[in-house]
């Protein structure tokens, strides 16, 4: 028997409406510490197109988003450098969750609780189409990346390891 899933709003799929953003639902389920792989395996997608976000801080606990291909690393000594911050780490997971208002695993760039300055990849504006968390774990919204820096202000780097 199979059963369609409909996914309720989230505040990422309501900003995506709310701007007139054509995206695609990709549903999947949801495995502790899967992350990419996992998505893009259930998916059958290339991870290089899954699009991971993550919550970081600069020296003085600044929040900031860094959008990054699936299948690669953020070096974050280049982000600092090129973003012009003494350093950048990755943010604990409930100090993440408090400036994204999205639980960790779940973390989309879209409808987050705080405005933070959005950085990507900038191959990843090079892609046909990505997949990126909906604000839901296990739900991915397909779009076209160029709405990154529409949506988001997104300043493309080059921050990957």
């Amino acid at each position: 028997m199979s059963k369609s899933k409909h996914v309720s709003e989230t505040p990422a799929t309501q900003f995506l409406r709310k701007h007139g953003v054509a995206f695609t639902e990709h549903p999947y389920e949801y495995v502790e510490h899967g992350g990419t792989a996992e998505s893009a395996r259930q998916l059958g997608v290339d991870e290089h197109a899954v699009i991971k976000t993550l919550i970081m801080e600069d020296e003085d606990a600044k929040p900031l988003v860094i959008l990054m291909h699936g299948d690669r690393e953020v070096s974050t000594k280049n982000l600092a450098r090129q973003i012009g911050v003494k350093k950048v780490a990755p943010c604990k997971p409930e100090v993440a969750q408090r400036h994204s208002g999205y639980l960790v695993g779940g973390t989309s760039p879209f409808g987050t609780r705080k405005s933070m300055p959005v950085y990507v990849e900038a191959t990843v504006l090079e892609l046909p189409r990505i997949l990126i968390n909906g604000g839901r774990r296990g739900y991915l919204v397909g779009i076209d990346p160029r709405e990154l820096v529409r949506l988001l202000d997104a300043v493309p780097v080059s921050a990957a390891l």
